[in-house]
Parts: structure tokens; sequence; C-alpha cells
């Protein structure tokens, strides 16, 4: 096992280093239904890789993704700004306590610097010892609560007294 690892943001071309990467974050979050199951085709991944506002970032040594992170940039309307929202962020357990989650936020931020974003904020699961020890060191905590809200078609049973 290396020491050295190098970081870098895929683009359109890097099809099998985010599949790589979709794989460490199911074996590494132990939900293998939630990324290889239904993986987006090749087209979907080149779109998306290709667009200004996503960023995947990978950690590699000796050709291999030993860590990553998902991260999507969030236009703002009550101010002209912008935040980054850090949504996946993983290290293969053979290369952890190496600093390569700490480099991977590291390039996030600078990204932030370059494209203007206010902040960059990330969210942890209470339980999740390692995750909030490296965020609590790296920025500031704010606790709060997150729901998930499913979508709803409209029609039957929509009392929301909205209109389309």
């Amino acid at each position: 096992m290396t020491s050295e690892f190098a970081i870098r943001r895929l683009g359109t071309a890097d099809l099998g280093a985010m599949r790589a990467l979709n794989a460490l974050y199911a074996k590494e979050f132990e939900d293998p239904p939630s990324y290889p199951a239904d993986a987006p085709d090749d087209d979907w991944l080149r779109r998306q890789l290709g667009r200004d506002g996503i960023f995947a970032l990978v950690a590699e040594a000796e050709g291999a993704v030993i860590g990553g992170l998902t991260a999507y940039d969030l236009p703002k309307l009550e101010q002209a700004r912008s935040e980054i929202y850090l949504y996946d962020l993983a290290v293969d357990a053979a290369h952890r306590r190496r600093g390569i989650a700490t480099a991977l936020i590291a390039a996030l931020q600078h990204i932030a610097a370059e494209t203007g974003a206010w902040a960059v904020f990330v969210q942890a699961d209470y339980g999740d010892d390692p995750a909030i020890a490296l965020y609590t060191k790296l920025g500031v905590r704010e606790d709060v609560m997150h729901f998930d809200l499913p979508p709803r078609p409209r029609g039957r049973g929509d009392e929301s007294g909205t209109s389309p």
C-alpha cells in the first residue's frame, strides 16, 4: 500500500472512475442497492459529469480509486450566491487515517472559492463518530433535523392549495 495519492475532478471521459467511485460508496456505506443497482447508463453519467455544478472528486493511488466525494452547487434566490452540498464522501477502509478525506474536502473548498460559493455544507448521521469528528475539525457544527419528503403527483387528494 502506497502512502501517495492524487486528487482529481472527474469529467465526461471518466466513466470508469465514476463507476468505481459508486462501487466504493456501495461498499463503504454497506448499501449496494443504492449504487450499482439500476446504475445510470454512459450517456446519463457523461451529461452529469459535464455539468458545472456537479463535483465528483476522486483520490487515486496506483490507478485505483481509493476515495472520493460527490457534491452539488446549489444556487440561491434570496442572495446572489450559491452553496455547495457535499452529498457523499467515502474512503476505502484499507486507506483510512492517511488524510485522504481531509484532502478531498480541501479540494472541494478550493473549488468553492474558485466558483464564488458562499459555503460548503455536509450532513452526518448520529452515531457516525468518525465523520462527525472530521467535520467538527474542519468546520462549524449546526444541529439540524433532516426530513425526506416523497414526491407527490398532483390530483387525487391534493389539498396543498397550490396551483400549477
